[in-house]
């Protein structure tokens, strides 16, 4: 532990488990006080930070729901009136061919994807501007530049992630950075819990480090951005993705 973070507060979308919650130890672990959002019960990961000492408190929310993610603000306001650090990581992955894909599909996926990357990115930056800055974390898709048969809407969805990322960037600077992470194929219960086709998940490790990723790893990334070693960084993506993608 560093403690380059120590005395911030982070707010983590999707820390019950995978990608989000492996960024909530982490930034933990560089001693920030993380808040634990998701829809599902983040208890696990709250255990697990207090078990290394980290201080954390969980706020359910269901990110596409204005309503739920004011409440969630009001919260933080209540009980922190700080905010440091965004990771905007809730997602979902819907894989269907483009003629079997519904409206209410699409609908629910913008919901998750983009919607709620816009409505918790517009009040964590309403706090960072009445605050003292502060630094955003967009989570992507090595896809939104790939593309992918049969999951079209999630890719348009990440891409959207990054335009916004871009635009905020622009719009806030310079005392908020905003940032995204596109990564790769990882190691989460959105890749082998079920959502993703066996056929699709035997091709995942097809990249030139020849397998998938580790949470752990796009972890690093995240404290990467949104610590000090990335001050010069903003409007950007940092890609762990095996090198899948190379831009």
């Amino acid at each position: 532990m560093s403690g380059a973070l120590a005395g911030e507060t982070a707010l983590v979308t999707g820390a019950a488990s995978g990608i989000g919650r492996a960024i909530a130890l982490a930034l933990a672990r560089e001693g920030a006080e993380v808040v634990l959002a998701d829809r599902h019960s983040a208890a696990e990961t709250a255990d697990a930070i207090r078990a290394s000492g980290g201080d954390t408190w969980e706020c359910p929310v269901d990110v596409g729901d204005e309503a739920a993610v004011l409440r969630l603000f009001e919260t933080l306001r209540q009980r922190r009136n700080r905010l440091d650090i965004l990771v905007n990581n809730a997602g979902i992955l819907i894989e269907k061919p483009l003629l079997e894909t519904s409206a209410s599909d699409f609908d629910r996926l913008m919901a998750v994807n983009l919607r709620g990357t816009f409505l918790v990115g517009r009040e964590a930056l309403r706090m960072m501007v009445a605050g003292s800055g502060g630094r955003v974390i967009n989570v992507a898709s090595e896809l939104a530049y790939l593309g992918r048969a049969n999951a079209s809407v999630y890719c348009a969805s990440k891409g959207g992630v990054l335009s916004m990322t871009r635009s905020w960037a622009r719009e806030f600077a310079p005392d908020i950075r905003v940032n995204a992470l596109a990564p790769g194929p990882t190691e989460t219960p959105m890749l082998t819990g079920g959502s993703t086709s066996p056929e699709t998940l035997a091709k995942e490790g097809d990249n030139p480090l020849g397998r998938i990723g580790r949470p752990e790893e796009i972890a690093a990334a995240a404290v990467f951005l949104a610590g000090p070693a990335s001050s010069f960084m903003t409007g950007q993506c940092v890609s762990p993705n095996g090198g899948a993608a190379m831009f």
